[in-house]
């Protein structure tokens, strides 16, 4: 399980909408928080005239102090919590990737944009590096609006989507780890669909053959879960149902999300179609995009 949690932070408000869950969580495991900001010194060089290089060295040394005095005011918003500030002189993404390599346990939890905007710090240099470049769970919260959020925000759920591969149920058995520590109920969920091609023949549109199909696809999901639900029952979690649906696996991961308040929804790194696709493609990066739940994303492998 988790030992730690490592929480990056760029100063800014929305960055900081991860904080109400972060604090939740660590109070829940029991386990100290690391706040972490990163001072680029190469991009500040790049906004220096060479003539003032000699800058470079006060800028850095302010960017420290500043950075320190800001990480303290947060981490006294952790009461009971053993907190540590790391100001890391580099890259934001090469660090949190480092600090993390370094412990297996260590959970990072971050904002899905910061300073630098939703498209840059999901998808651009931060948070797209951290995907691809750490093994540790990944906690991510979409920061959509400037609502001041309570102290500590608990979960009361988790879906887990699944996709029917292996490698997208890897992530069960730290499902269940964490469902137990924090009572919550598990809802095993997976969308289906048939594909255009695989019921329209060369006169088009068969609704006889898509409702044979549809209904076959449909016993077949709903048996699957039935077995995954029974195995999480062995991991020793209570708590737990499944449900299904026709339609697009993110659209349905966000619709099924929306109906459970107070829900976290966890999704393995890669499924079927692979780490880009899964992580950065069309699922994940979906969910992530307009969920208003956290994603907890976990790495297979």
């Amino acid at each position: 399980m988790y030992n730690k949690i490592l929480i990056p932070l760029d100063g800014s408000k929305t960055a900081e909408k991860v904080l109400p869950y972060a604090r939740y969580l660590a109070g829940k495991f029991k386990i100290p928080v690391e706040l972490l900001a990163a001072i680029d010194i190469a991009e500040m060089a790049t906004h220096l005239a060479a003539e003032k290089a000699r800058l470079l060295d006060t800028m850095i040394e302010d960017g420290v102090r500043n950075s320190t005095a800001y990480l303290r005011l947060i981490a006294n918003t952790f009461p009971g919590i053993n907190v540590t500030c790391t100001v890391d002189k580099g890259r934001a993404e090469e660090a949190i990737i480092e600090k993390a390599a370094a412990d297996k346990g260590l959970l990072i939890a971050m904002a899905t944009h910061g300073r630098s905007g939703l498209n840059r710090f999901l998808l651009g240099s931060v948070a797209e590096k951290v995907l691809r470049g750490s093994v540790n769970p990944l906690l991510l919260v979409r920061a959509a609006d400037e609502a001041t959020p309570a102290a500590e925000v608990p979960f009361k759920k988790v879906i887990v989507p699944l996709d029917g591969s292996p490698l997208a149920e890897i992530v069960l058995p730290m499902v269940a780890e964490t469902a137990k520590k924090l009572d919550l109920e598990v809802v095993l969920f997976r969308a289906y669909h048939i594909p255009y091609n695989a019921y329209a023949g060369d006169d088009g549109y068969s609704a006889v053959n898509y409702d044979d199909l549809i209904a076959s696809v449909r016993d077949e999901a709903n048996e699957y879960l039935e077995k995954k639900l029974a195995e999480v029952k062995k991991l020793g979690v209570e708590k737990v149902s499944s449900a299904s649906k026709e339609g697009f696996a993110g659209d349905e991961i966000i619709a099924m999300a929306r109906k459970t308040p107070d829900g976290l929804i966890a999704m393995c790194s890669h499924g079927r179609s692979g780490v880009r696709r899964w992580v950065l493609g069309s699922v994940t990066e979906t969910v992530v995009r307009h969920t208003s739940d956290p994603v907890l994303v976990l790495r297979a492998g």
